[in-house]
This record gives C-alpha cells, sequence and structure tokens, in this order.
C-alpha cells in the first residue's frame, strides 16, 4: 500500500458527490450540525483517505454502511483501510462545530440588527463548517438540504428542487448538477424578497434584496440582465449553471464572491439612484458574473495561475461594462489600471503575474491587461476562439497557463513565448506597449496632452470646451484655481471634481459653489458641506438646514458628517445638542454595519468625544470579523488611549 500523504490526495481519490443535510442549533453560540454523504472512487492503491473538517467537535463516521474508528487531527477526518485501485465507496459522516472562520452568524446576539448568516470559503475555507476537500482541484457535486427558522429564506448553490415545511422550520433543498470546488459551496439565510428575470438564452436570473429596500432594487442590479446576455454571447460558452442567483449581505469581507450559481456581494451595494452616481454594483456585479466561467467552470490548479480567474473575472467585467457605457469608459479604466501598475513598478513592489504571492493589483489589473493585449496582437475572432476551446476543453476541470496559452497559439497558429515572456513572466508592467495601445483611442490622447500648471493659460478655456468630462477633471486637480463662475455648468462628474478639490473658495464663487448641495450625489455634497462650512462661518446655520434630512450612502457619510458639524457650531440648535450626540454615539453600535460605525468611530475620535459607550462599542470592534474593520478599531483604540495619559 502507498503512504498517504495530505495534499497530494487527488492523486489517489476522485470524491465525486456530495448529499449533505444542515440545521443550526443556538445561533448565539454559533452551533452548525449535519450529516453528509460522499460518494468517491479510488485511483490507485492506498491505505487511507482524508476529508478537511477543522476544529469540529463531535465526528462520526460510516464506511461503506459499517461504522469504522477514525483518527481525527482537529484539521483531518482520516479513514483508514485498505482502499484499492478502481473501487467505488461512500463515507457518512455527522458532525457538530461551532466555526471559527467561513460561517458568519450576523446579529444574533442583539435585538436590533440585521439577523443573517452566510458563508465565505474563498481559498480553503469551507471545511471550517462542512466536511469537504480544500484542494480547489477534487471538484465535486454538492447538494445541500439546509433548515432553519420558517421565517428567514434560505439560499444556496444549485436549483432549489423542494421546500419541505414543517411546524416552525424549512427544509430547503438545492441541488447541483455539476462538481465545484469546495471553497465555492456557500449559503445565505436572511429576511429577503427576490425578484427574477430569464435571460435572453432562458435562465433564471434571481435578485435579492432586504424587503424594506424596494425601492433601491432596480438601481442595485442596473444592466443585470444586459451584461449577462452580453458575456453570454461573448464569451461564446453558455452558461454553465441552472440559475444565477445574487444576495446582499451585512458586513461581507469583500465586494463580493462568486460562488457557483449563487454571488454573495455586500450591502452596501445596495444603494438608490443617487447613489448610483458615486458607488455602483456595475462592475462587481459583472466581475463575480465572468468568475462563473473564468473560476467556477475553469478553476486554477494553484495560486500560481490566479490571474486565470482574476484577471479574466476583471477583463471581462471591462467588456460587459463597455457595453453599458461605451469604449471612452473601456479604455479610461485600463489607463487608470496602468496608472496603478506604475506605481506599482516605482515602488518596487512589482512581481511576476505567475508569482502566487502577487498582489491584487497584480492578479487583476495586470491579469486584464494581457488579455487586453492578446487579443490586440491576434485579433478579436481568433481571440474568442480560443477562448472558447479554452472552456470547453476544460470545463469542469483545472487548469494551468499553459492549457489557455496553448489554445490561443493553436488558434492563432503563432509561437507566444516572447509574449508570455514579457507579459506574464516579467515582473515590470510593460507601460510604454500599453500607452501606445490606448494611443488609439483619440479621448485617451486627448486626455494625456492635457497638463496645467499656474502659469498655462491655454488651460483656462479647457473647462469651457467640449473636451471630455475626465480632461477636465484633470485640470481642475492640476489647477483648482482655473476655476470660474461659468464652469459649474458642467456635469455632475466635473462638478463633483471641484467640490473635491476646490477647497480655499473665493467670495465671488460662493454662490455657484452652494450649489452643489442641490447635486445628485451623496460624495459631492458631503465635500461641499465641509467645505462650505470651513470658508463661510457666518452662513454654518443656513448650510446645516439646508441638508438636515440627507442620509447619503449605506455609510451614512452625509448624515455622520452633519451630526459632527452640528455640535461643534456653537450656534447651531444648542437645544437638540444632546439628542445630535446620543444619534452619533448610537451609529458606533454593533447593529449598524460595519462601515457606518467606522465613519462614527473617525468624527468622534476627531472631535475628542469618543465617551464610554463608544469605548465599549470600539472595544467590541477589534473582534469582528472582518480584519480591515478591526484593525481599524484596533488602531484607533491605542491611538485614544494614548492621547488620554
Amino acid at each position: 500500500m502507498t503512504a498517504f500523504v495530505f495534499g497530494q490526495q487527488v492523486d489517489y481519490v476522485d470524491f465525486k458527490k456530495a448529499k449533505a443535510n444542515i440545521g443550526f442549533g443556538d445561533l448565539i453560540q454559533k452551533e452548525v450540525f449535519g450529516a453528509i454523504t460522499f460518494e468517491f472512487e479510488i485511483l490507485k492503491d492506498i491505505d487511507s483517505v482524508y476529508l478537511d473538517a477543522r476544529n469540529f467537535e463531535k465526528i462520526h463516521c460510516v464506511l461503506n454502511g459499517k461504522e469504522l474508528k477514525t483518527v481525527y487531527d482537529g484539521e483531518h477526518i482520516i479513514v483508514k483501510h485498505p482502499f484499492q485501485s478502481q473501487t467505488q465507496h461512500t463515507i457518512s459522516i455527522t458532525w457538530e462545530v461551532k466555526p471559527k472562520k467561513a460561517m458568519y452568524f450576523i446579529d444574533w446576539g442583539s435585538e436590533a440588527g440585521n439577523k443573517q448568516i452566510w458563508t465565505q470559503g474563498q481559498g480553503k475555507y469551507t471545511s471550517n463548517w462542512l466536511p469537504s476537500i480544500d484542494d480547489m482541484n477534487d471538484k465535486i457535486e454538492f447538494d445541500l438540504s439546509i433548515e432553519f427558522d420558517k421565517n428567514y429564506q434560505v439560499i444556496s448553490n444549485g436549483t432549489l428542487t423542494a421546500i419541505q415545511i414543517k411546524e416552525s422550520t424549512i427544509v430547503w433543498h438545492y441541488d447541483m448538477d455539476q462538481p465545484m470546488s469546495s471553497y465555492l459551496v456557500a449559503l445565505a439565510i436572511g429576511r429577503y424578497s427576490k425578484q427574477a428575470v430569464h435571460s435572453k438564452s432562458g435562465i433564471p436570473l434571481e435578485m435579492y434584496y432586504y424587503p424594506e429596500d424596494s425601492l433601491k432594487f432596480e438601481p442595485t442590479y442596473r444592466y443585470t440582465k444586459q451584461m449577462f446576455d452580453f458575456l453570454e454571447e461573448e464569451i461564446g460558452i453558455p452558461y454553465p449553471w441552472k440559475n444565477y442567483k445574487q444576495v446582499p449581505v451585512k458586513d461581507f469581507l469583500y465586494a463580493g464572491m462568486e460562488n457557483t450559481s449563487t454571488t454573495i456581494f455586500t450591502d452596501s451595494f445596495v444603494i438608490d439612484s443617487i447613489a448610483f452616481v458615486d458607488k455602483n454594483y456595475v462592475n462587481v456585479n459583472a466581475h463575480e458574473l465572468a468568475h462563473q466561467w473564468f473560476g467556477d467552470l475553469v478553476t486554477e490548479t494553484s495560486g500560481t495561475h490566479h490571474w486565470l480567474q482574476e484577471g479574466f473575472a476583471t477583463y471581462y467585467a471591462l467588456l460587459a461594462e463597455k457595453e453599458v457605457f461605451g469604449a471612452n469608459y473601456y479604455h479610461w479604466k485600463l489607463y487608470e489600471y496602468a496608472q496603478e501598475l506604475l506605481a506599482q513598478d516605482k515602488l518596487g513592489q512589482s512581481t511576476s503575474l505567475l508569482d502566487p504571492n502577487s498582489s491584487s493589483t497584480t492578479f487583476y489589473k495586470k491579469g486584464a491587461w494581457v488579455l487586453h493585449m492578446l487579443r490586440e496582437q491576434v485579433g478579436d475572432k481568433i481571440f474568442k476562439t480560443a477562448v472558447k476551446n479554452y472552456l470547453q476543453k476544460h470545463q469542469f476541470k483545472n487548469v494551468e497557463t499553459d492549457d489557455f496559452i496553448k489554445e490561443v497559439e493553436n488558434a492563432s497558429g503563432r509561437d507566444l513565448s516572447e509574449f508570455v515572456k514579457i507579459w506574464l513572466k516579467s515582473e515590470l508592467f510593460q507601460n510604454d506597449k500599453a500607452l501606445k495601445s490606448l494611443n488609439k483611442s483619440k479621448f485617451i490622447k486627448a486626455y494625456l496632452l492635457v497638463n496645467c500648471d499656474e502659469n498655462d493659460s491655454k488651460c483656462s478655456t479647457i473647462l469651457s470646451s467640449n473636451i471630455s468630462d475626465e480632461s477636465k477633471i484633470k485640470v481642475i486637480s492640476q489647477n483648482p484655481r482655473l476655476v470660474e463662475k461659468g464652469d459649474f455648468k458642467n456635469s455632475l462628474k466635473v462638478r463633483q471634481a471641484i467640490a473635491l478639490n476646490l477647497t480655499e473658495i473665493p467670495s465671488e464663487l460662493k454662490i455657484p459653489y452652494e450649489s452643489l448641495l442641490e447635486d445628485p450625489s451623496y460624495s459631492t455634497i458631503e465635500k461641499a458641506l465641509f467645505n462650505l462650512w470651513l470658508n463661510f462661518p457666518q452662513e454654518r446655520n443656513k448650510y446645516l438646514n439646508k441638508i438636515k434630512e440627507i442620509q447619503g450612502h449605506n455609510d451614512k457619510n452625509v448624515r455622520i458628517l452633519w451630526l459632527t458639524l452640528a455640535l461643534i457650531t456653537e450656534e447651531f440648535q444648542p437645544e437638540n445638542k444632546p439628542i445630535y450626540f446620543q444619534e452619533l454615539i448610537n451609529y458606533t453600535n454593533p447593529s449598524y454595519a460595519f462601515e457606518i460605525r467606522q465613519n462614527a468611530f473617525l468624527y468622534l475620535q476627531q472631535i475628542n468625544a469618543c465617551n464610554d459607550a463608544c469605548l465599549t462599542n470600539l472595544e467590541q470592534a477589534t473582534k469582528h470579523h472582518s480584519w480591515q474593520f478591526s484593525k481599524f478599531a484596533k488602531t484607533m483604540l491605542e491611538l485614544i488611549k494614548t492621547n488620554q495619559k
């Protein structure tokens, strides 16, 4: 028999199907339990197989219908048995666990908030709540049945085949008919409403939202069907799953996650039409959708080939946005990506696209640039043929970079070794070649010619010309003192640039600047309010009264600034200051999304007003599951304590 080595199991064992029943105990204690049965085939003789299961409390296993004693080391369920090649087996496991990662229980310990449970298994974390295989090279067909309180909606991968209604609970049965990597298994539980449309090809597109956010549904999911239909046609391979679901959740760890057929995304993208101008879901929507092909249908073998997922998803998201917003938008985003990559080069932080330790900027944005340049080199038709062949040949399998490059070489008849050398293997971004490509766009070419310093009189007329908004914004950022009264007649984006850059407001621009408070942009209103409050102290009451009802983005950017300014403006409503202070303190409470809490903490710290309740909430925030937010809280808590000494 061959000795078993962790990490090499896929050469010996092929797990094919998994049927799981999942239930929940004490939700405050984060109790999960269940039973799962795996069907698997032995590829080579081996004396044991294992499943990943991290920090489980109770485990019981049955092999081929017979109970057996298993070894559990806290991370693996190890089944010892003289397994012979070409034989079929089943393992049934019952378990209990309080997951420390990958499954998050939101607001169950408080009366307020938005009670949810959701998962995030990116990489190798699903085994924290479900016995599974962390190795993404072993793809399994998962069918999940989840029992939960009947007052909540349960969403998971695949097709909802049945709903079993009990006295106080519902069992939701979801079926996948194709295999996927374990890290893409997902579930989301919460109070949701849903609207569905069908793609041009007949795929149900199910879009979830909180019942109270019905008016935000359209701006949140704007362009979804258009982008779905575009990507199916552009990629040339039909969408590979039976349906496509999108679910917003509170305090998500990232912008979104492309779980197979079920994207989970942060509810900070649940927006109204005004917020759409500043922060919308369109790019993330397209990115996670593109992953359904690039990442879910074909999956990298290892981190060395991570760009095959993130570079492709970034590139195809840009193509989808190009379909919606036009070619200038596409070229502008590529230019922004190039600037980021160039900055990374200058800081000496560049790495090869094939380095598994590369930054997100490299994987996502350099990866997108590689595909843009490759398509330009071989032509549209050949590029699309190669992508189609690549997906067809490797569907439901794992891939390496050579698998894709070979298909492009076969379709084009070209040797791409030099392209691979300079674009994939070289650490430096090929900025000169990128700019040469971008200069084919008249829009970008005109933008690059803009250069306005204080002595450049030619720039004074640019803001009133027909040049692009991006060029006007460049002028304003380089020299905001060029702004004149007539320049406030520009578009919303240009007016926002004025608010962001013209912080010292000349008296002759006071009246047109005040008009920025009426713009349908929460970011513009926030910045304009602060600048006007700072520049014209005698008018502070007027400005505060004008926007006192505006909340702003989901992080309450306008409201929290307004409360802070109301508190430190002595003559403004002194009788209401205790009410305003209490409201600001309340926003640090765990029942609010961490973006709101972070804003409130920042402003309270700036005005030295973080009281005992604030400090208690800040201490709680240091234990938040979002590492970015917990790091922020720890840093701020230390700063406050240092200042109090």
